[in-house]
């Protein structure tokens, strides 16, 4: 009995050690203190730790040579904000105008140490709630029936201080440096270590492994004072341009390139480097062999006893010795904390270095563990701009208000409108709005259809890879069909081995929009939600299910959809062929006239025209109108037909008063006509 008493005081006593929050945020990289921005405007009980002392601790190291490659676009002869982050690849959302980050660098490729900066700001004036110098070690669950998702959070800390939460997220990023191990790897620099002074590179000769940025990057720096440069990886460059994926090769630091494709020394090899060793001679030269010719041998035993690739074959590429290698192969995600409880996998293939999640960014193996940032790559690796700022800001607030709709019934914004307003709402959207724009093929606008598509419900940036569970994860219903406006490019159009440059590469005639190769909308029309089923289905690098109907909108060179022939003219005719009534808009005065010729009035009439809403007439708005063969012009001729002089005013005036025909008359004539 003393004991169990003891065991239980003990218990009581552990778990009063836990500090509790309903939301943990692990890591205040950008990501982190987005995600931090939304809960704290929200009102939410949430926690952020970071292990260091500041915000944005990647970038106090990284890029090594302090220039980021995320573009940051001042101008572009436009003031409106949602439009300007498009080319923003930098800020986080908030409310602040302050915090844009076109007022902390005038570069167009920024330093880092500005990032880092930012970030400070962020979390400073924000007032973000952000635990500094706490550096979370292990992490695993408790059962527990009562909790959000059946079970807590508890995290320990490297002072062993506990913690618990009812949801976590994971915001810390790809920091672990892919190492390769072969032969000789223990003399190999890593690009988190090397020098970044190119004098510590004069007159020597250089190999590289890795073939993304940041071995061009380096390669960028010492390029002018090295004997040559070789470059060594598994896969053939891939040129951002070519892919459009930013992150791929980026034309900043191409500069090898030029000197390998012009023969000034420098040169790209393609290779297994699982497969590669590196002997070292006497003079500390290291000389690039084959693993297999080390079978059964002693690297130590010295490089004269050691066939080299070059005694059976002579010009052997890399038969000369190298001063340096350099390896430069990404990072990925460090998974040495998280217990086997919370079943934290890594991805397959190419997507190993990220952990397994759905199209939520929610953890396959842990209800209510999302990852954030970088780290969620996996959902649009190599296909959209989700590992990157531009691109998780938006993803960010998506699994924000997910969690609003699980766990405070707080469903997804919208808005709702007549069906009239139906081309314009998604005209402005292609035309200003920048998640679409950056995160295209994987955030889409949701248009939910009310009963008999009399109005309609707008949702916006809605993660597309679970449309089927739209209804669940938004708190939205979608009984009456639904349109999904998606940014996309030309199927066969992005790829390392494609040129980009052809000489007929875009497109100008709307009837051809289907063909279109850059970035533009798209509009699938469903009569019906998807089903999961439908959406496992779906055609090979589809980001939807075959629709009921599909639309283009022609590619535009200024990336502007506003042409009323090119653009919204085909634009609103396929939503009306979808919906099976008018769109257009009319003047009271066709209203007035298809009130007694017609069964049933266009919507616009019905909305507006016979609730006394719509624009009030004036002399140049109606002169426009008959320019454009729109109305009659009645001001030419008096009743009998014969011409008017030029001083008579008489109808004109009184056209001007037909919008104060009294509205219950001609109600009361629509009624009588239907029946």
């Amino acid at each position: 009995l003393g004991l169990a008493l003891y065991t239980s005081s003990l218990c009581a006593a552990n778990g009063a050690a836990f500090l509790y929050h309903d939301y943990c945020i692990i890591g205040a990289g950008p990501s982190g203190l987005q995600a931090a921005y939304f809960l704290q405007q929200a009102g939410r009980d949430y926690i952020v730790f970071e292990r260091s002392h500041a915000p944005g601790s990647f970038f106090a190291l990284y890029p090594r040579h302090r220039k980021l490659i995320s573009i940051n676009k001042r101008y572009t002869g436009k003031s409106n904000s949602e439009f300007n982050l498009r080319h923003d690849w930098n800020s986080l959302l908030s409310h602040d105008s302050r915090l844009l980050f076109r007022r902390y660098s005038r570069d167009f490729f920024p330093d880092a140490d500005v990032m880092v900066r930012y970030l400070e700001d962020f979390a400073s004036l924000l007032k973000l709630r952000v635990q500094y110098n706490t550096a979370i070690v292990h992490v695993t669950l408790e059962r527990d029936e009562q909790a959000w998702n059946g079970h807590y959070f508890l995290l320990t800390d490297q002072d062993r201080q506990n913690y618990k939460c009812s949801s976590l997220l994971v915001a810390t990023g790809t920091w672990v440096p892919n190492v390769v191990n072969f032969p000789g790897s223990e003399y190999v620099e890593g690009y988190e270590t090397v020098s970044i002074n190119p004098e510590d590179f004069a007159g020597q000769t250089v190999l590289i492994l890795g073939r993304g940025n940041s071995a061009f990057e380096t390669a960028e720096n010492i390029l002018g004072v090295t004997n040559f440069i070789h470059m060594v990886s598994r896969s053939r460059v891939r040129l951002s341009w070519a892919t459009h994926y930013v992150g791929d090769l980026r034309a900043i630091n191409n500069g090898l390139l030029d000197t390998y494709q012009l023969k000034s020394l420098d040169g790209l090899l393609e290779g297994n480097l699982e497969d590669l060793a590196i002997v070292k001679d006497k003079k500390g030269k290291l000389h690039i062999t084959l693993r297999f010719y080390l079978e059964n041998r002693n690297t130590s035993a010295g490089i004269d006893s050691i066939t080299l690739p070059q005694d059976e074959l002579d010009n052997f590429a890399t038969r000369a010795p190298y001063d340096r290698v350099i390896r430069c192969l990404g990072w990925k995600f460090d998974f040495s904390i998280y217990n086997r409880s919370l079943r934290m996998m890594p991805g397959k293939g190419n997507k190993k270095k990220y952990p397994q999640i759905k199209p939520s960014y929610e953890s396959r193996g842990t209800r209510g563990l999302f990852v954030l940032g970088t780290a969620s790559h996996s959902v649009d690796f190599r296909k959209s701009a989700g590992g990157f700022i531009h691109g998780f800001r938006y993803t960010t607030r998506a699994v924000h208000r997910l969690l609003e709709n699980r766990h405070h019934g707080v469903p997804w914004p919208s808005t709702v409108y007549p069906i009239t307003q139906l081309t314009n709402s998604i005209i402005k959207r292609v035309n200003e709005a920048s998640g679409l724009y950056q995160m295209f093929s994987v955030l889409a606008d949701i248009v939910l259809l009310r009963e008999n598509a009399t109005a309609f419900e707008y949702l916006e940036e809605y993660p597309v890879g679970v449309l089927a569970e739209l209804e669940m994860q938004t708190g939205r219903k979608a009984p009456n069909g639904l349109f999904v406006v998606i940014m996309e490019y030309g199927r066969n159009f992005s790829g390392a081995d494609k040129d980009v440059f052809y000489y007929n590469r875009a497109v100008g005639e709307a009837q051809h929009a289907w063909q279109s190769n850059f970035l533009h909308p798209v509009i699938y029309y469903y009569k019906h939600l998807p089903t999961e089923r439908e959406m496992r289905l779906r055609p090979q690098d589809w980001p939807l299910p075959r629709p009921d109907a599909v639309h283009h909108i022609v590619e535009d060179f200024l990336t502007d959809w506003t042409a009323p022939n090119a653009h919204i003219l085909p634009l609103r005719r396929f939503l009306e062929n979808c919906l099976s009534t008018d769109l257009r808009n009319f003047f009271a005065e066709s209203c007035f006239l298809f009130a007694f010729t017609r069964q049933k009035l266009p919507p616009f009439c019905r909305q507006g025209y016979v609730k006394m809403q719509g624009l009030v007439g004036s002399k140049g708005l109606r002169r426009h109108a008959v320019e454009a063969g729109l109305l009659e012009d009645y001001t030419l001729s008096d009743f009998s037909g014969n011409r008017a002089p030029d001083s008579y005013e008489g109808p004109q005036d009184q056209l001007l008063r037909d919008h104060t025909i009294p509205v219950r008359p001609l109600q009361h004539l629509i009624n009588a006509k239907d029946e």
